[in-house]
């Protein structure tokens, strides 16, 4: 008797070859339901309706197709278990070798704007993760291929042993059945955990796709990859790279460094120069050459192997200004094809476009011993007109942009941490030091005679009056910081002797 094929496939790239093939070189009879029987019949290849295997008509508007005990008897009958070949003989069973099964498309149904719970709800497949999971279990038995890019693999097996896929091409197909099925669950319970007043899950999963093998994690003898979660692309998954070499584990984590802060900017061309996940040149300007000029002078010395993100397509004239130093990546929503031109002459320089910068994740996970961390996204927009000026003297209009300049931007820097800023561009930057003095220091050493006049932001509150003093001491004029200290009023007092502007924002933005 003939070999037996399941197709039922949302996806039907590759489909008739894989059919074609299947019935034409190795005499598969084939049976399938609904669309895929219907595209399997219009090229011309002989396939079985499920319902007419089965006796029984598609039911539910389509809900119950095959879900029935000729389907599933089919593919978890143990072909060297005597009693389950005679349940087969007995209720007329044919034992199933081949499954092809891939999933209604969930994620890119609740991906359209405006898609409503019922719809999502609609689009849960049930048929296919029961057939998907039970071909899968019974791998040593059968094969299951759930993604097209299995279809040539599974004919060569086919080919190169007698007609048959061997045990280990069975297991391997199997694992990739239930990671499947495991992505297709997780995707229903993250978007229905939207759907819910809880802000975080009782239950989190994370599952992902992997995109690219990375040459090596931080650092060379970590070993790293990248994935991507659903089955839509979005964020770096769907950036385009115009050129350079392959992005690193290291380039990805800057690079999302550097859109974190890049979209804190929609409305004036910005620019931002990365280093190790820290801000070394940020600024603002009137077009986007004039932004990243700035953001590059602000700290020359740190931005050479930089990554850069720019807020605006890439023009002819930032295009000659990029290529003027040792960069590792450049951002930015596009890229003209005079300025892909002059770039191209440095072809290392990874170039990237990616339309939709501000598209970040809502939550944020990290791993740790014996299980993993999660928090929602510190994406909270800040609004200057709810800040308490704390001072005798009140800043003037210009002042307070320039204090949410540095606001935002501290925001990003590694906790302590001090930013300090004149004119929409950062002039010093002191991150990650294990006290607020040590970054007020470093941030001042490198600002030099710039620091006068200058807006010093601190992304935590001053327990104590020094760092204040010494700011005013360099010629900072003006402080934001979130206040909260039980010491703020000494603070508060020192920057009134000394005739400074204090503005608490209440909210503090730690980054660990």
């Amino acid at each position: 008797m003939a070999r037996l094929a399941l197709l039922s496939v949302s996806n039907k790239t590759g489909l008739i070859d894989l059919a074609r093939s299947l019935v034409e070189e190795f005499a598969f009879d084939l049976i399938s339901s609904g669309g895929t029987a219907k595209a399997l019949k219009d090229a011309g290849i002989p396939v079985t309706k499920v319902s007419d295997y089965t006796g029984s008509p598609e039911i539910l508007g389509g809900r119950v197709k095959t879900l029935h005990p000729r389907i599933h008897g089919g593919i978890l009958a143990r072909r060297d278990v005597a009693s389950d070949v005679t349940d087969l003989e007995n209720n007329q069973i044919r034992p199933i070798d081949l499954v092809v099964v891939n999933l209604y498309p969930f994620e890119a149904t609740i991906a359209k704007p405006g898609v409503t719970l019922a719809e999502a709800v609609e689009n849960i497949d049930i048929g296919g993760p029961a057939m998907l999971r039970a071909s899968s279990k019974n791998f040593a038995h059968l094969t299951v291929l759930c993604d097209p890019g299995q279809y040539d693999e599974y004919l060569q097996e086919l080919r190169q042993n007698n007609g048959e896929a061997s045990l280990e091409f069975r297991q391997k197909a199997a694992l990739k059945g239930f990671l499947h099925t495991g992505s297709y669950d997780q995707a229903i319970a993250s978007y229905l955990s939207q759907q819910s007043p809880e802000s975080l899950p009782q239950q989190h999963t994370l599952s992902g796709t992997q995109l690219q093998s990375l040459r090596y994690g931080e650092n060379p003898h970590q070993t790293a990859a990248w994935y991507q979660t659903g089955s839509t692309p979005t964020g770096w998954a769907a950036a385009t790279k115009l050129q350079g070499k392959e992005l690193s584990y290291n380039n990805l984590v800057d690079l999302e460094a550097a859109r974190r802060i890049i979209t804190e900017f929609p409305d004036t061309p910005a620019a931002t120069i990365i280093k190790h996940t820290n801000p070394c040149g940020t600024a603002l300007g009137n077009t986007i050459v004039e932004a990243y000029q700035k953001a590059f002078n602000a700290d020359s010395i740190s931005a050479f192997g930089g990554i850069v993100a720019l807020n605006r397509p890439i023009d002819a004239a930032t295009a000659s200004e990029l290529t003027k130093t040792f960069l590792e990546c450049v951002v930015a929503p596009d890229c003209d094809a005079e300025a892909q031109k002059i770039l191209s002459k440095k072809s290392n320089v990874r170039i990237l476009t990616l339309a939709d910068l501000s598209s970040g994740a809502k939550t944020l996970v990290k791993q740790i011993a014996g299980g993993f961390l999660v928090q929602a996204a510190d994406d909270i927009i800040a609004d200057s007109s709810k800040w308490q000026v704390v001072t005798e003297r009140q800043p003037t209009p210009d002042e307070l942009a320039e204090m949410l300049f540095a606001w935002k931007v501290c925001k990003h820097v590694k906790s302590n941490a001090i930013v300090l800023t004149s004119d929409r561009t950062t002039l010093g930057v002191g991150a990650g030091q294990m006290n607020r003095v040590g970054s007020t220091k470093i941030a001042l050493e490198q600002a030099g005679d710039k620091a006068q006049g200058a807006t010093l932001a601190s992304d935590g509150f001053f327990p104590f009056d020094d760092s204040v003093r010494t700011a005013a001491a360099a010629g900072i004029t003006a402080i934001v910081q979130p206040g909260g200290s039980l010491r703020d009023q000494d603070s508060i007092k020192a920057a009134n002797e000394l005739g400074l502007v204090m503005v608490l924002t209440g909210t503090r933005h730690f980054l660990h």
